[in-house]
């Protein structure tokens, strides 16, 4: 036969019910096929033994034949396949025969399996580029030389044996009771370095602290790890109570939302009465700033927003210094200013009092008004065109003036009342005769009534 195909393996998955797999080339004998179990947890692999775990069949067939296992590979495992052909030649060609065409095909074709089971291995094997060069793939150092150590590459490129594996020792105490050599590793019993592992970095003697770093070094932190382990436990612990918290906080949260869709509905609520009562106060400004105007420095035409004047307004009168009323008609003073009324009791009137016919002074009920004129000697307190004084009910009016001076007043006689003169003699001049008066001024009767006719009197009391 040719051969017209280079596949040397087969592989499938195993799945706990399957138990024959094909084979897809082709073999001399039943020993010409190796089968493994390959664990892909573990990686591990496993020959299996024929008829123990399987048997073969289709020997011979160009197109292979088939794999049967006595119990079926499980799930997870890969059944592997490889054709195996031995490294041997036994075909014999006997002298003056007819010339064997099938056995010596067999054999050129067994030389071309072997050839491609060469290459298969070749194909998983580290290699060198075409293109890149190594001196030699050789070392010399034996297997003792060898053991724990690693394969690599010198400065030059090429494979060599390097340093040692670190082997493990055993425990010791921080203070090593051993000698040790380089790359050995330790572990620690002591308390403050409990189960950490450290590597010696050069040949050790017995004595040496594990934590001298110029023989040794930590590659295993135990005691961090340890710490970080119960730190974890502690963090969980308290993820566990955060977690509960934040159940707890939700639940708050869903009672908060609640609250404060009903605290909305009273914000609303209020913001509309906020509302409400904002304009009403504005409402009751712009009223009240159409009742009272301001500080204004002269009678104002309008109010202050342009409109007509309303019976009632107010504004305070920055030139005079006083609040005015509108009447409806014209600006009038608001009030009276105290500094302009005397008391009803104990009172001072000063300064000049204007005289008009038509204007009286009426003092008190069936009482005596008494006159005084001021001890500095200034001008009259009433002059001769002061106010007329009419007593009532046929009281007395008394005059009284400061002694030694001379005064001139001009007196009305209104009905049949008489003035009483006191302190001192009376001189009269004027429009009747001189008449000089003493006591209580009884010859000052018959004076004229009230108007032009009455008389003046210049009255010097000693």
């Amino acid at each position: 036969m040719t051969v017209s195909t280079t596949n040397t393996r087969d592989s499938y998955s195993g799945n706990g019910s399957t138990t024959v797999f094909a084979y897809t080339f082709k073999i001399f004998d039943e020993d010409d096929i190796t089968v493994i179990l390959r664990d892909d947890a573990t990686a591990t692999e496993s020959t299996q033994i024929k008829t123990t775990h399987y048997s073969v069949s289709g020997v011979g067939d160009a197109g292979g034949g088939n794999i049967t296992f006595v119990t079926a590979p499980a799930t997870g495992k890969t059944v592997v396949l490889i054709r195996s052909t031995p490294l041997t030649q036994i075909t014999d060609y006997t002298p003056n025969d007819p010339f064997p065409a099938e056995s010596h095909e067999n054999a050129l074709d067994k030389l071309t399996f072997i050839t491609q089971e060469l290459q298969e291995e070749i194909g998983r094997a580290i290699k060198v580029s075409q293109t890149n060069e190594i001196a030699t793939a050789e070392f010399t150092v034996g297997a003792t030389a060898r053991a724990n150590k690693v394969l690599g590459f010198d400065g030059d490129g090429d494979l060599t044996v390097l340093q040692e594996i670190g082997i493990f020792r055993g425990t010791d105490a921080t203070v090593t009771t051993a000698d040790y050599d380089a790359r050995d590793l330790v572990k620690s019993t002591t308390a403050a370095q409990l189960n950490n592992v450290y590597i010696a970095l050069q040949d050790s003697p017995t004595g040496t602290a594990l934590t001298n770093t110029t023989y040794w070094a930590l590659i295993v932190d135990a005691v961090s790890a340890a710490t970080s382990a119960t730190n974890a436990a502690t963090s969980a612990t308290n993820a566990s109570t955060s977690e509960t918290n934040a159940s707890n906080s939700e639940s708050a949260a869903a009672t908060s939302a609640s609250a404060s869709a009903t605290s909305a509905t009273a914000a609303a609520n209020s913001a509309t009465a906020a509302q409400t009562a904002e304009a009403n106060t504005l409402a009751a400004y712009d009223n009240f700033d159409d009742r009272y105007l301001g500080a204004k420095a002269s009678d104002p035409a309008t109010d202050n927003d342009g409109d007509a004047l309303v019976a009632g307004m107010l504004y305070f009168n920055s030139t005079d210094g006083i609040m005015k009323v509108y009447t409806g008609s014209a600006w009038v003073a608001a009030y009276v200013s105290g500094q302009s009324v005397l008391n009803l009791s104990g009172g001072t009137m000063t300064g000049d009092i204007v005289y008009s016919d038509d204007v009286a002074a009426v003092f008190g009920d069936d009482s005596d008004l008494t006159i005084v004129h001021d001890s500095g000697g200034n001008s009259n307190v009433f002059k001769a065109d002061g106010y007329v004084f009419r007593n009532k009910a046929n009281s007395n009016l008394t005059l009284e003036l400061t002694p030694g001076a001379t005064k001139s007043v001009k007196l009305y006689h209104q009905g049949s009342e008489k003035l009483a003169v006191t302190a001192g003699g009376v001189t009269v001049t004027g429009g009747i005769s001189a008449t000089s008066v003493s006591g209580d001024g009884s010859g000052l009767t018959n004076l004229p009534a009230t108007g032009d006719g009455g008389i003046a009197m210049a009255i010097a009391l000693g």
